[in-house]
């Protein structure tokens, strides 16, 4: 009777170095890969990783692409069931499914997937619920929403609790190089808005650009709602254009008052209701930024709820001081230098009602 072959272990061989690393390690360097991807990768390769990589506190979600999708893709993300909206700034995100949970197919831990809630969609708060401790999600769209001619800038921000407490937007007709020395240029406006502006379309594109550009944020604020409410840790919120062109955060303090109150929706779409607005519109019609650049047509529109004085509710008192520090951090490089010269500027006020 011939024995049985046995298989055993080298001892030659060395142990696993990251098996005496201490969890605490462990997690600081899962940390600093953020990227869910990554992330998922990481868990297939060992128990101890898969039972880690849920417990970071820094996660950064990348959407590749926005695809049409019909029937339960509302479900998948908690939309309210509603007529599908005609134009692109009042669905975007609407129907979005996510290539962003592939590496989690097919990885296994002994007896269950990974991420068992993964199996069935690939929608953000899925994906997310396979993680337990976020304080800091960072989430990157393909790229803006708000269609602007080539040369055109066009930039936002917004500051979200419950409903909008500050938004900033830098709009531009043409960034261009500087003109050579001794090039003529338009001549100084002494500060007063031209009389142009008015008569050949120049209010009415900043109109244009102000509505876009809260839809565009209330439309990414109103699909937040079952990430922020499944993640009581979350300290930090940012959803970010792979462009640049438009930035939503909530903070601490904005998140703990998203919780607290009901959101208030749009009849008409899948996003919440903008409040009435004050707005200050600055103008300069040529700015030369650094770098060598130059901006013609400057703008900055700087939006406040009208019942951020206090008389409203439902929302969190946002000082003067506090708009400010926004509106001067809001932007970066030249466009921060931009920001910070038109805040010199003479001010327009503008009144907006709710929508």
């Amino acid at each position: 009777m011939h024995p049985k072959a046995r298989i055993h272990a080298d001892p030659a061989l060395e142990p696993d170095r990251m098996d005496c690393l201490p969890d605490a390690l462990v997690l600081l360097i899962l940390n600093k890969l953020e990227d869910v991807r990554s992330l998922g990768r990481c868990s297939a390769v060992s128990k101890r990783l898969n039972a880690l990589a849920p417990l970071v506190h820094d996660v950064y979600v990348k959407i590749d692409r926005v695809v049409a999708v019909d029937g339960d893709a509302d479900d998948a993300l908690n939309l309210a069931s509603s007529p599908k909206p005609r134009h692109i700034l009042s669905h975007l995100l609407k129907l979005m499914l996510f290539t962003i949970a592939k590496p989690f197919h097919g990885m296994r831990s002994p007896g269950r997937p990974l991420f068992p809630r993964l199996a069935a969609t690939h929608s953000p708060a899925q994906v997310l619920r396979g993680f337990s401790h976020v304080r800091n999600l960072r989430v990157e769209l393909p790229s803006g929403d708000v269609g602007t001619e080539a040369g055109v800038l066009l930039k936002w921000r917004a500051r979200y609790g419950s409903t909008l407490q500050s938004c900033v937007i830098l709009g531009g007709t043409l960034v261009d190089r500087k003109p050579a020395a001794g090039q003529e240029r338009a001549a100084e406006d002494g500060g007063s808005m031209p009389e142009s502006f008015y008569t050949n379309g120049g209010l009415k594109l900043r109109v244009v650009w102000t509505i876009s550009s809260l839809i565009a944020a209330s439309t990414r604020h109103y699909l937040l709602r079952s990430i922020v409410n499944d993640h009581p840790t979350l300290r930090s919120l940012v959803l970010e254009d792979a462009d640049g062109q438009g930035i939503l955060s909530m903070g601490m303090e904005q998140l703990k008052e998203f919780r607290e109150n009901q959101l208030s929706a749009s009849a008409c779409s899948n996003r919440t209701q903008v409040p009435a607005c004050s707005m200050k519109l600055k103008y300069a019609p040529y700015l030369e930024l650094p770098g060598g650049l130059a901006l013609q047509g400057a703008t900055l529109v700087v939006i406040k709820p009208s019942a951020a004085d206090g008389s409203g509710t439902g929302g969190c008192h946002v000082s003067r001081k506090d708009t400010e520090t926004f509106v001067s951090g809001a932007f970066d490089g030249p466009f921060r230098f931009a920001a910070k010269a038109l805040m010199k500027r003479r001010t327009y006020l503008l009144e907006m009602n709710g929508f």
